[in-house]
């Protein structure tokens, strides 16, 4: 079916079920940013593969909210489709709610399935409808009627990850947990996020691509750990292992039934931005619900400094083999070599898989070359691949897994001749990085204070990037995760990036796009450290954990300051001692120069 007969026929569906108006998530059952393709309704209605996005349908409407990475992207796909873009956070744009409070009446129902929507946003769709008189009906799976050849729930073996890498025993993790349970006066803790349950039981697997989890449901009491999930992934040993350490793994679809005969006197703790609907409508009614930020999400985003000592490892092993590419692209395009974004990519897949104990990329590779990188998240296909020429630049935003960690880097990279007005505005976003990255700051600090320095050399000549600038990176887990982030301004309904803690893994990486014309990214993973201890407090700042030069050939030096250029020359040459003893030949002394001092 085409995406107009798609929504046409789910039109007809919604009249039979007596649905005014049809929601579909881009969302799993646990709130995970990117989903496995079993749960891809969105993009199976719609045609838009971006992962961030949800589709409202009505009997004459058909509409695709998603934010400013995803504009240029989403106005592609979309185009022919019947379903309009709804650019989030763009002035005369309403959003769902708002749309939903003013098309909506009395006795219009609103669909949607309540597996795929967390707790949170119903509690936020009720203050919209109630007021109108609109029903909210959640037990419907619309999309999953109408999707024939569905793909089956992925089913990717589970394994173990030691304490060598992971730092602290799952038993242990188990017991910290426990007590933040008694702190809450919580007798449960219902934890769905994949990547919380994969972190505190030190487990890992393949169930969404580039994220390495295991597809499950976790309910913790004081005297049981129940994970639900398919019980077929985990070998014999594994199985054992985590019996000693007091986990049963029951069924995967039997947490909606189970939670229902929990007893109604205990209480049980919840985060709902994670924790689906379905699953809090199926606690008994007069169960104590005690809701907030899951239990497992500070000590996750806090790496020990095992993990941290591991993830700087991973670094310089991913750094080796980014500088590498760097290196063979920049001299292949000056050749006469044919190469293209995708065969680029697979070069530097190849690379990185000739590192030790790597596993594979951590996130979709975005090789962007000339216009191309003004797409935020562009990916190349087949139908969009360009080759690549001897001018301009190439944005390259990649990332791998490795078993010591996990890295997401991005490297603007001049392939020839460029422009001045490409080189003043790379020149702006590396000040900008530097001046991020080399922040120091109190504690108590967070991502809303510290944006402005990577913002400060693009406002002041009126010019902005429309995505944050920076995310929680994950231990061989998630490449985005929570609760540190760095933005100028909280998201609407959304909570506040959480105060830097040492052992915080966070990206910095600002930005410019140019519709048509080019774009510009810069960025590395930084860990939070403590500085000094002053009497007005304690001061943090961050180790720079990526080690990949800059391209010098894109530096107007006439518009860094002289705490700039010593920014510069000092990470350059932080660069050169960490990789260069894992280079040799041509790409030594390629290196060698692409750290020179300015």
């Amino acid at each position: 079916m085409t995406v107009p007969e798609k929504i046409q026929a789910l039109r007809a569906l919604m009249k039979t079920y007596g649905i005014d108006a049809y929601l579909i998530p881009t969302d799993d059952y646990h709130s995970s940013e990117y989903v496995g393709d079993h749960f891809k309704c969105r993009e199976w209605i719609s045609g838009f593969t971006g992962s961030a996005g949800t589709v409202l349908v009505t009997a004459d409407f058909a509409g695709l909210w998603t934010d400013g990475r995803y504009f240029l992207q989403a106005a592609s796909q979309l185009e022919g489709s019947g379903i309009e873009l709804m650019k989030m956070g763009e002035a005369g744009v309403p959003t769902i709610h708002a749309f939903l409070r003013d098309h909506l009446t009395a006795d219009s129902r609103l669909g949607f399935d309540g597996r795929t929507v967390t707790s949170s946003y119903v509690r936020s769709l009720w203050k919209v409808l109630r007021p109108v008189g609109a029903e909210m009906v959640w037990h419907l799976n619309l999309v999953g009627e109408l999707w024939k050849d569905r793909p089956a729930l992925s089913d990717a073996p589970a394994w173990d990850l030691p304490p060598v890498y992971a730092g602290v025993e799952r038993s242990e993790k188990i017991a910290m947990i426990r007590k933040e349970m008694e702190k809450k006066g919580a007798d449960y803790f219902l934890l769905t996020s994949l990547d919380d349950i994969a972190w505190l039981l030190n487990i890992r697997g393949g169930d969404v691509d580039c994220c390495p989890v295991v597809l499950s449901y976790l309910l913790l009491s004081q005297a049981h750990v129940r994970l639900f999930t398919q019980e077929q992934v985990f070998s014999e040993k594994l199985r054992k292992d985590l019996e000693e350490a007091g986990v049963t793994l029951m069924p995967y679809r039997e947490i909606y039934e189970y939670v229902k005969a929990l007893p109604a006197t205990r209480s049980i703790y919840f985060d709902p931005s994670c924790v689906n609907y379905c699953l809090e409508a199926n606690l008994p009614p007069q169960m104590k619900t005690i809701r907030g930020r899951n239990l497992t999400l500070l000590p996750k985003a806090c790496k020990n400094p095992v993990e941290t000592a591991n993830i700087r490892k991973a670094h310089i092993k991913d750094g080796a083999a980014v500088t590498r590419f760097i290196c063979w692209l920049k001299k292949a395009a000056a050749s006469s070599e044919t190469i293209t974004e995708l065969s680029a990519a697979e070069k530097l897949e190849e690379f990185r898989r000739e590192g030790e104990d790597y596993l594979g990329p951590s996130f979709h590779p975005i090789i962007a070359y000339g216009a191309h990188a003004a797409i935020v998240h562009y990916s190349a296909t087949k139908e969009t691949d360009i080759p690549i020429e001897p001018k301009g630049m190439l944005l390259a935003d990649t990332g791998g897994h490795y078993l010591d960690g996990s890295t997401d880097i991005t490297r603007t990279i001049v392939l020839g001749e460029i422009t001045s007005k490409e080189r003043e505005f790379y020149t702006r976003v590396l000040k900008g990085h530097l001046n991020l990255g080399n922040a120091v700051f109190l504690k108590g600090c967070s991502g809303l204070t510290l944006d402005y320095l990577a913002r400060e050399p693009l406002w002041e000549i009126g010019e902005d990037y429309n995505h944050g600038t920076g995310h929680g990176v994950g231990y061989l887990l998630n490449v985005h995760e929570g609760p540190n982030d760095i933005r100028w301004r909280k998201r609407p309904g959304g909570q506040e990036p959480a105060p830097f803690e040492e052992g915080m893994v966070t990206s910095d990486e600002p930005g410019i796009y140019f519709e048509g014309e080019f774009g510009v990214r810069l960025e590395n993973l930084m860990v939070c450290v403590k500085k000094e201890a002053r009497p007005c407090g304690q001061f943090m700042g961050f180790d720079m954990l990526t080690m990949v030069p800059f391209d010098l050939d894109a530096v107007d030096v006439t518009l860094l300051t002289e705490k700039e250029k010593e920014h510069l020359n000092n990470y350059h040459a932080q660069v050169w001692e960490a990789i260069s003893p894992l280079l040799s030949g041509e790409e030594k002394e390629w290196l060698k120069e692409a750290t020179r001092k300015i």
